[in-house]
């Protein structure tokens, strides 16, 4: 398309001239600038896809870190690759970074501000991946709730309770205290209180109750079950009993051990006594 010279005004003559000057003495240069850019672009792109699949296979090799950890991680190291491959680039056409950095560092003061509490969050939650105290799947306990757990980001981890409740905990205060994880060991001890009457012979209670835990399968033989006297209470002598369990038979062995104890108890006449308070009534003697 023609451009007509009359038609423009003196300063719109003024920029063509210029235009004109600058393209006659940078032309060149700028042409080879954008090539050098691109050029930049496309090999640090191969570059950076190397990066991330070597991230992510060493991820990999570590038992530590897990997939949302090894999705972090490599996500962290793609982005930062990219903005150093941005700061090498971007001078290439002219462009001074120094300002643009240090109005990132202005903005990230006012962002961290105002966003300290979700970034206290995102501190936590780093911090539970890199620690792993707990898994998908790990029934546990920790700010107040407990739960399996469902689901585990960066800013907050979810549980389902038993009674299938969803709870959502934002990390900053499941990471604040303490996490209390059931499902870390392959095994757990059941503990259970058994009380039996004063009168009772405490070496029978002990062998009707050790046959008792003899008849569930799921009780394991090593460590061998603990039942022991542990307390003269007010009504009752209560006895510690003790098995260990495969983590994920606790339960089922915790309701069947109750049951057949309570059973075996009563075969052999074992009293399990009750609370009982003794009142004894003074009449008034000066009562008419």
């Amino acid at each position: 398309m023609d451009i007509n010279l009359k038609s423009l005004s003196g300063q719109e003559l003024t920029w063509l001239k210029k235009g004109q000057e600058w393209l006659i003495e940078n032309g060149a240069d700028f042409v080879v600038n954008i090539i050098i850019f691109l050029l930049i672009i496309i090999i640090g792109r191969f570059v950076i896809k190397g990066l991330i699949k070597v991230t992510r296979r060493l991820c990999k090799r570590s038992s530590r870190i897990t997939e949302t950890l090894e999705n972090f991680l490599v996500s962290v190291v793609g982005k930062v690759l990219w903005v150093v491959l941005l700061m090498v680039a971007l001078p290439r056409l002219g462009i001074d970074i120094a300002p643009l950095i240090a109005g990132l560092g202005v903005t990230g003061f006012i962002v961290g501000f105002a966003f300290q509490e979700s970034l206290g969050n995102l501190a936590a939650g780093l911090m539970l991946l890199l620690n792993a105290p707990f898994k998908i799947g790990d029934y546990i306990e920790a700010g107040g709730h407990a739960g399996a757990v469902k689901e585990l980001n960066l800013m907050a981890t979810t549980l389902l309770t038993p009674d299938n409740k969803k709870i959502v905990i934002p990390n900053r205060g499941i990471w604040g205290g303490s996490i209390v994880n059931y499902s870390a060991m392959d095994t757990r001890r059941v503990d259970m209180t058994v009380g039996i009457s004063y009168s009772a012979d405490i070496g029978k209670a002990i062998e009707v109750i050790s046959g008792r835990l003899k008849n569930i399968p799921q009780i394991l033989p090593e460590p061998a079950p603990m039942i022991e006297l542990v307390e003269m209470a007010d009504s009752s002598l209560n006895l510690v009993v003790r098995p260990w369990v495969n983590t994920a038979d606790y339960w089922d062995v915790f309701f069947a051990a109750n049951r057949s104890i309570k059973e075996g108890l009563d075969e052999a006449g074992i009293e399990i006594p009750f609370p009982q308070v003794d009142v004894h009534h003074h009449g008034n003697s000066g009562q008419a």
